[in-house]
């Protein structure tokens, strides 16, 4: 391996994964492979699914729609917080025309 590579193992549902990454990325890719483990297990023990690669896939599935969900919700949270900017640099605008104003007279 080159220089801030390193070479990690990771276990999803029994089964023993080598990964490389970068130093700096190892946390979060332990992170990553715990929580795709743990939703794989979930969907396993549940019965439904059969099948590593099916259970994979839905893994993948749930993963991606908790993103989706989670990218939607950050974006509503930024206009609100937009607004509220706007708002208040018309409040700070009209206070400052408004002493200004007082001064004048």
């Amino acid at each position: 391996m080159s220089d801030g590579i390193s070479r990690l193992s990771v276990r999803i549902l029994e089964k023993e994964y080598q990964v490389a990454c970068p130093a700096e990325e190892r946390d979060d890719l332990l992170r990553s492979a715990e929580m795709l483990n743990r939703k794989m297990r979930e969907i396993r023990d549940s019965g439904k699914v059969i099948g590593l690669d099916r259970i994979a896939v839905m893994a993948a599935l749930n993963i991606t729609n908790d993103l989706l969900q989670s990218e939607t919700s950050d974006d509503k949270i930024d206009s609100k917080l937009r607004g509220r900017i706007r708002d208040l640099c018309d409040l700070v605008e009209s206070t400052a025309g408004a002493s200004s104003h007082q001064l004048e007279l």
